[in-house]
């Protein structure tokens, strides 16, 4: 029995670095993809695919769909939250922002959820060691852009649409978390996809994208990249890890992405690592480690109360 968890452990540890990695990639994908291929169309033709992907995979498995209309809408909601207007931004934004910059920036979206949570829906309320975590994290944003802006790496515009890229995934996260929808785990990744996909596509048409459109070998590649190793492999090595791991330790992946998004950056497409990048970085996860503990131990007090 021993070797079998050994064993089992092994797998989760293997599932886990294919998270870290892939999904710290992704933005040097979309970089490449939308450097040649309209940004919402590219987004929105990858999350079509990868979604119907999924979705006839549960249907051959057998997998359990959900039944009620209000249960697939929320999904959908979360999906368009998540991938049609955090994706599309992020898509966008990379046509004129290096991917580790952008990368650096939605790590901040921990401490926009926090925020939220605890602004609008009252919950996890921080102590002085989260709030204080809040203006480390956010300061070493805004240090982030205006260290970066003279480098080319960034500019206001850019740096705007990455902000609500990382508000638009907060905001699905937190959405995501007050519901629990009938059917399995990989049917409501379909939805979401599906349905990401397609506010991707409409707006990508509603733009004028499909006039520009150019199908090179070096966009088709990173499109291809992405719907099988991003959104098919690391989503569902992610909810592997999940089933194995506590959330708090699963989640933990979100600090090594940008590491990953940063020297894959440097190293293809020559985006330059300066020491404001190396400074940006220490203090923006920094920030988000510090409101992370602070709500962990405020959980663990609330659970060890007396009721």
């Amino acid at each position: 029995m021993r070797f079998l968890s050994d064993r089992e452990e092994i797998k989760v540890v293997a599932a886990y670095i294919v998270v870290c990695i892939v999904w710290g990639s992704t933005y040097l994908g979309i970089r490449i993809g939308v450097s040649d291929f309209p940004p919402e169309l590219f987004s929105g033709i990858r999350n079509l695919v990868a979604g119907s992907i999924i979705l006839m995979y549960a249907r051959v498995k057998g997998l359990e769909f959900p039944k009620s209309s209000i249960d697939i809408r929320r999904l959908a909601t979360v999906g368009f939250l998540l991938l049609c207007g955090s994706m599309g931004l992020i898509s966008w934004a990379e046509q004129w922002v290096h991917s580790g910059v952008a990368s650096l920036m939605v790590a901040s979206s921990p401490l926009m959820m926090a925020l939220i949570e605890t602004i609008v829906f009252k919950e996890n309320t921080l102590g002085i060691k989260g709030w204080a975590g809040l203006l480390i994290g956010f300061g070493g944003v805004g240090f982030l852009v205006m260290s970066a802006s003279g480098t080319g790496s960034i500019d206001i515009f850019g740096s705007i649409l990455v902000i609500l890229a990382a508000f638009f995934w907060s905001s699905g996260s937190v959405y995501s978390k007050r519901f629990k929808a009938a059917g399995s785990v990989v049917t409501h990744i379909g939805i979401q996809m599906l349905a990401g996909g397609v506010g991707l596509t409409t707006a990508g048409l509603l733009l004028g994208e499909a006039s520009r459109v150019r199908f090179t070998v070096k966009s088709m590649a990173a499109m291809a990249y992405l719907i099988i190793f991003g959104s098919i492999l690391a989503y569902s090595c992610y909810i592997y890890v999940l089933g194995k791991w506590p959330s708090s330790r699963a989640g933990t992946y979100a600090y090594v992405n940008p590491l990953v998004a940063v020297t894959l950056g440097f190293l293809v497409l020559g985006e330059p690592i300066t020491y404001h990048t190396i400074i940006s970085m220490v203090v923006i996860l920094g920030g988000v480690l510090m409101v992370q503990v602070s709500q962990a131990s405020r959980q663990r007090k609330e659970q060890n109360a007396p009721s």
